[in-house]
């Protein structure tokens, strides 16, 4: 009976170390991840085009967007195709060359340092990919809003 005891606490114990583990981790690591995992799969459209068709023909499943546009009818563009028919999540960032860095549109160096950044103002994601811990995050953070 006190080894069956003694399970349950090991396995409370893990669950609140995974609960605080998720917590530490912030929404633009998850998406950095999220992106670079997306990339790999061949599940990005980088650019404003690509990412209107994307989102046109309902083939998104998120879309960033970078806040530092110069031209505001880009922004409404891309707001009114991601609350059209159906409700995609939009997540906003302000740098455009970070955004360019994790959606792989630069050279890397020997070290594995960006270099030869290129801005995105858009980028969706069409395929997940693989299923992992931060996808779930993001997912649970717009749930949550």
């Amino acid at each position: 009976m006190s080894d069956v005891e003694e399970q349950v606490d090991i396995v409370e114990e893990v669950e609140e170390v995974a609960v605080e583990e998720t917590a530490s981790v912030s929404i633009e690591d998850c998406l950095q991840k999220v992106l670079r995992t997306a990339l790999v799969h061949d599940g990005l459209a980088r650019g404003l085009r690509e990412a209107t068709k994307a989102l046109s023909r309902g083939e998104a499943q998120l879309c960033v967007l970078c806040d530092s546009v110069t031209e505001k009818s880009i922004i409404k563009l891309v707001e009114a195709l991601c609350n059209q028919s159906e409700k995609i999540p939009l997540i906003k960032v302000s740098d455009a060359k970070q955004l360019g860095e994790w959606a792989g549109l630069c050279a890397l160096d020997r070290e594995g340092n960006a270099r030869k950044v290129v801005g995105a103002s858009c980028v969706v994601i069409k395929n997940w990919g693989a299923d992992s811990d931060e996808r779930n995050v993001l997912l649970e953070y717009f749930s949550q809003q």
